[in-house]
């Protein structure tokens, strides 16, 4: 028999969770107050300090969720030892736009959030060891020993979340309405592995 308590605290804590991601993502760290999100909860302020006590520690919870659907996803492509360089680059690449199309708002976030707030969650997201030892790195250091490999993890996350970043400001300069900016996410998904290519093959 499920417990009712346990049930309705487990309802309320995510509740707050919920109300915590939509507070922070409209406001940033610095500018939410805990009263906000008990606001947004609809929830008394104890309530919330009885779950959590910090504001700090929802931020933390939430910047871990968003790092980790920012970063998380690449783990499982970069460290497969089957697939291609080509093959990897190229799924790579739809990943990002495919789920940065579903959450525009989030490199925003997590980038401004990690630069202001939160250095020290980067390191709590293995991230870069994970890359250093990755078979991406290594397929990439076999066809191009004379390049750091970081260059081209670089060109492939700027040319994939830059658009995101920039969106408003690509809009404006390229007459695009918002579905004229999608069509030209999906050509990015052919485009960006065929530059990544050339740039492996160029000497």
């Amino acid at each position: 028999m499920i417990n009712k308590k346990s049930t309705e605290d487990l309802s309320t804590e995510e509740k707050i969770k919920e109300a915590a991601r939509t507070v922070f993502m409209k406001k940033g760290y610095s500018a939410t107050r805990t009263r906000d999100i008990a606001e947004e909860a609809g929830i008394n302020l104890a309530l919330l300090n009885y779950y959590f006590r910090s504001k700090e520690k929802l931020f933390e919870i939430v910047m871990m969720e968003k790092m980790q659907k920012l970063f998380g996803g690449l783990v499982g492509i970069v460290t497969d030892n089957d697939t291609t360089l080509e093959k990897k680059i190229e799924l790579l690449t739809i990943y990002y736009i495919d789920m940065l199309t579903q959450n525009p708002d989030l490199p925003i976030f997590v980038l401004s959030e990690l630069r202001n707030n939160g250095e020290h969650l980067i390191k709590s997201l293995p991230i870069g060891n994970v890359l250093q030892q990755s078979a991406l790195f290594k397929q990439l250091q076999v066809n191009r020993p004379d390049i750091n490999p970081l260059h081209f993890i670089i060109n492939i996350l700027g040319s994939t979340i830059f658009p995101f970043v920039a969106k408003p400001m690509i809009q404006a300069v390229g007459n695009l309405n918002p579905k004229d900016f999608e069509t030209m996410m999906e050509e990015r998904k052919k485009l960006i592995p065929r530059w990544i290519r050339s740039m492996l093959q160029t000497k």
